[in-house]
């Protein structure tokens, strides 16, 4: 059956998420890492790794 929740998600590579929130890629894996910080997992595809965009702009709201 067909998720049309995630109809619209837009998946949003490394280099955006860095460019959302002014981090680097080490310190955006550092908090990955760190289950209190709770900053959004990527999603695999095939090799690819991708953020859903609704759930970076969520993290970075709750830090404001």
């Amino acid at each position: 059956m067909y998720d049309h929740s995630t109809e619209n998600e837009v998946l949003l590579p490394r280099q955006a998420v860095e460019e959302m929130t002014g981090f680097s890629r080490a310190f955006i894996y550092k908090l990955i890492s760190d289950p209190m910080l709770e900053f959004p997992r990527p999603v695999r595809i095939g090799a690819a790794v991708r953020w859903r965009q609704s759930d970076v702009q969520s993290w970075i709201r709750a830090q404001i």
